[in-house]
């Protein structure tokens, strides 16, 4: 049997990092889907996404490019919106992983009925990969970087030739 680890495993794991990470999201409503093409090449389009009972859901329009990437090879990249301006005081976050399409009729119409989405639609929830939080400290890059076989690492780099220093564990 295959391990997953949804929302709810990271949460657990990195509940403040997976609080900041959430937030960021939840600062704007359409956020942009990385995908594969049938040819390998990538696909970017809009998404809004949801978070609810342990889930990152995806959800998409019935037949959608997106929906059918995904059913074809699930690995995806998911990027926050960058909102207005250039400061982003907020950070920059990404989430990788594989979509695991809901097919259960009674669990989608459940889902459909909680969030008021229309039928038809497609549903996925994520099985994480990697959570990436990027931001400015003074005048370092801060990466915290989450993986479910590394845990949570944070790395610095400066506006220099220097290598980038990784935080130590806290």
């Amino acid at each position: 049997m295959t391990t997953t680890h949804n929302w709810a495993s990271f949460e657990n794991q990195e509940p403040e990092f997976a609080a900041i990470v959430r937030a960021r999201f939840a600062q704007y409503p359409h956020h942009v889907l990385g995908t594969l093409r049938r040819d390998g090449s990538p696909r970017l389009t809009g998404l809004n996404v949801d978070i609810r009972g342990g889930e990152l859901w995806l959800g998409m329009m019935p037949g959608s490019m997106k929906a059918r990437d995904l059913q074809r090879d699930p690995r995806f990249a998911l990027h926050t919106n960058p909102g207005a301006g250039e400061e982003m005081p907020d950070g920059d976050a990404r989430i990788s992983g594989r979509a695991i399409e809901l097919l259960d009729p009674p669990e989608l119409h459940r889902y459909a009925e909680e969030t008021e989405t229309p039928h038809p639609f497609h549903l996925f929830h994520a099985d994480l990969t990697e959570v990436v939080l990027t931001g400015i400290d003074g005048d370092d890059l801060v990466v915290r970087t989450w993986t479910p076989a590394h845990g949570l690492h944070t790395f610095r780099r400066g506006n220099d030739d220097e290598p980038p220093r990784e935080d130590p564990v806290s």
